[in-house]
């Protein structure tokens, strides 16, 4: 069963972790860990078996890690200050313990590889003499880590970024930061927590949505609680939309892999797109016996998907 919810500050959305489906919160800095077990009991009281709780690094509020760990439906990723003590315990780690990054493509070519163009603003830092900074390279590494306000040892993930610093063609000095991410998922390889942790859940992708599609976000009448109403009125079509891409079934199969692209295309669907492929289908309405025929009287590439949520519905 699958549920969407909202709380104070941003929404969940529902991914993969661990190769499972799960929802994810992200998390903002102020009061977040109040609302955070509010959206866990709806999640769990909406079906949900997993939750997993994203955070940057301003939200390392370590003393409610221990008690989102006792549940064992809860898993978090958090960034973690990098602060002294652990670049010192970063530093000191032996060279067998890193391994190269490899970040996947931002995307897939589906055509042709295309030449890239001259980069004409880095021959002119080149040329100017100003200073530039180049990442090198990225390694990633672990160890256990006890934060001060837990009584729990938890899993800490390291990136070491190396940025060689130059000014026109000379090379100035090597200069290496170092990322660390918390957590209490000691299952995932390394590589895969960082990418969890990176993954930005779409959320100003929502806030658009939420502002030019359903224009949830604007501020028609002249008071504050009309205002308030309107806004959770138009945010329930993006939530029905939500539904409805969830509602699609990934029923085992040779089909399972394309129905999961096609429920994750749908999700991140934007709205008025939205609209033209599921919702302004011409249709004409037969009355025959005693039944009712909706007769489609156009094609589009998207119904295939639509029969699909049809057949769910029905049953």
């Amino acid at each position: 069963m699958n549920c969407r919810v909202m709380h104070t500050y941003e929404r969940p959305l529902v991914q993969k972790f661990a190769g499972r489906p799960l929802v994810v919160i992200p998390l903002a800095q102020e009061g977040a860990a109040a609302q955070v077990d509010r959206a866990l009991a709806v999640c769990f009281r909406g079906g949900f078996r997993r939750v997993l709780l994203r955070g940057d690094t301003k939200f390392s509020q370590t003393e409610w890690l221990d008690g989102w760990d006792d549940d064992p439906r809860v898993h978090f990723v958090f960034g973690y200050e990098a602060m002294p003590n652990l670049q010192a315990s970063a530093a000191d780690l032996p060279a067998s313990a890193w391994r190269p990054l490899q970040r996947p493509p931002r995307y897939a070519v589906k055509t042709e590889p295309r030449q890239r163009p001259d980069n004409v603003k880095e021959a002119l830092v080149v040329a100017r003499a100003f200073e530039n900074q180049r990442l090198q390279s990225e390694e990633v590494a672990e160890f256990n880590y006890r934060p001060t306000a837990c009584r729990k040892t938890y899993r800490l993930v390291v990136v070491k970024k190396t940025i060689s610093v130059e000014k026109g063609e000379k090379l100035l000095f090597d200069r290496v930061v170092y990322f660390f991410y918390i957590t209490n998922d000691w299952v995932s390889e390394a590589d895969e927590i960082v990418f969890t942790a990176n993954d930005r859940c779409h959320q100003e992708n929502l806030l658009a949505q939420l502002q030019g599609g359903v224009r949830a976000l604007h501020a028609p009448v002249d008071n504050l609680e009309s205002n308030w109403a309107y806004m959770v009125m138009t945010a329930l079509a993006w939530n029905l939309k939500a539904w409805w891409a969830l509602t699609l079934p990934e029923r085992p199969g040779r089909y399972q892999e394309k129905h999961q692209a096609e429920k994750r295309w749908v999700l991140r669907l934007e709205f008025k797109r939205f609209v033209n492929a599921f919702v302004r289908l011409p249709c004409q309405i037969i009355r025959t016996g005693r039944k009712l025929v909706y007769r489609l009287l156009s094609w589009n590439p998207y119904q295939p998907i639509f029969f699909r949520l049809l057949d769910v519905l029905r049953c």
